[in-house]
């Protein structure tokens, strides 16, 4: 019997195999809920409400997301140097924000 921790390692509770086949790690097996870009403005908090914020659900979320960019850039047939660029434009985002106190205080010099 393997033991699993807070439901790590383990599949989601809404996967069968005799109903979805083999397991898709980019898919969600969950009932199916209105999409973000249909949502109206008036049913925001209900569709915000029905999320789970459990840590496990989250990090689920965010596997599946980068299951499906894996899926779309990288494991293709004729890549391209897009996966590669979208690293380097995040990683750059991301010393930016890292850095933004002291860059912001470059703003501030007067060279005239």
């Amino acid at each position: 019997m393997k033991y699993t921790y807070f439901g790590i390692g383990a599949y989601p509770v809404e996967y069968n195999r005799r109903i979805h086949g083999p397991y898709d790690p980019a898919r969600f097996y969950g009932k199916p809920d209105t999409p973000f870009g249909q949502v109206k403005i008036g049913e925001l908090p209900a569709w915000l409400s029905r999320r789970s914020l459990n840590p496990v659900a989250m990090s689920r979320a965010a596997s599946r997301g980068y299951w499906r960019w894996f899926h779309k850039y990288v494991a293709v047939r004729y890549g391209t140097a897009a996966p590669y660029v979208q690293f380097a434009v995040g990683l750059s985002a991301l010393f930016y924000c890292i850095n933004y106190k002291s860059i912001r205080l470059h703003s501030q010099a007067k060279y005239h």
